[in-house]
């Protein structure tokens, strides 16, 4: 077949379906604007739902999204007289084809889905997984983003966060700062925990609860002590620096503990 004739023929298919063609675009560009907006107002209101569950949103917007783009794409092909029944067989056969090129991104939604489900983490905890340190900061369809303590972003996919162990450090309202300090073999606990425990209270304190001072073992010239206070999980870091500095100066203040001073 000669090249005039492939461009005789190609003009007029589209002067034929010219009409057609600008619609479809028209409705492109239509349903692509229409996804944005739609999927953007949606997660701007519940965003400012009380009610809501900010890890839901993310996943809700994409999801609203591609389903509008998906109908989009359908009454484009309507344009050009392709029937639906058509369009369905074309789609399983690309579907099939799509899900065997594509096992990796398709475990990412599975994986996705089942984060929401099952509910490991929220947005706004902090968790490590496997060496995948951060603050959530959205759960998304394909992948979810996290922000470390040092504020480096990280886009982790799915499918490594399902599998592997999560440890949530601020899942609970509660956690337990740990500290380990040495006094004299001879000192009286009873004075060293007198002492020590008034100076544990902060503002980070959780109410009605007060801290334990456990002796965690003898050697021969000390007795090591560990003092385990409970602070709002969210505040640990910032706690934990706070009373070991209060737990220092009280012990550079305190002279041998000594059972004279009960």
């Amino acid at each position: 077949m000669s090249d005039d004739l492939i461009f005789g023929i190609s003009a007029a298919w589209l002067i034929a379906h010219l009409w057609s063609l600008v619609v479809a675009i028209v409705v492109l560009a239509a349903g692509w604007f229409i996804a944005r907006l739609v999927s953007g107002y949606t997660m701007s209101l519940l965003s400012r739902s009380a009610h809501s569950d900010l890890t839901l949103v993310p996943i809700v917007g994409q999801s609203i999204r591609y389903a509008i783009m998906a109908v989009t794409i359908i009454v484009v092909l309507g344009q050009f007289g392709v029937q639906t029944a058509s369009i369905l067989a074309v789609l399983g056969a690309a579907g099939l084809a799509v899900a065997l090129a594509l096992q990796g991104t398709l475990s990412n939604i599975a994986a996705g889905i089942m984060l929401v489900f099952l509910r490991p983490f929220n947005t706004g905890d902090y968790i490590d997984a496997d060496g995948i340190a951060g603050t959530v900061i959205e759960v998304g369809l394909f992948s979810s983003q996290l922000k470390t303590r040092e504020g480096v972003y990280i886009f982790a996919p799915n499918s490594k966060l399902s599998n592997a162990k999560i440890l949530n450090y601020t899942r609970e309202p509660s956690r337990v700062v740990e500290m380990t300090f040495n006094v004299p073999r001879d000192a009286d606990l009873g004075v060293v925990r007198s002492t020590v425990s008034p100076m544990l209270s902060t503002e980070f304190s959780l109410p009605n609860t007060s801290p334990e001072i456990l002796v965690e073992a003898l050697n021969d010239a000390n007795v090591t002590m560990t003092a385990r206070v409970p602070v709002k999980s969210r505040d640990w870091w910032q706690a934990r620096s706070v009373l070991q500095e209060k737990l220092k100066h009280t012990l550079d203040t305190t002279d041998g503990f000594s059972a004279s001073r009960a």
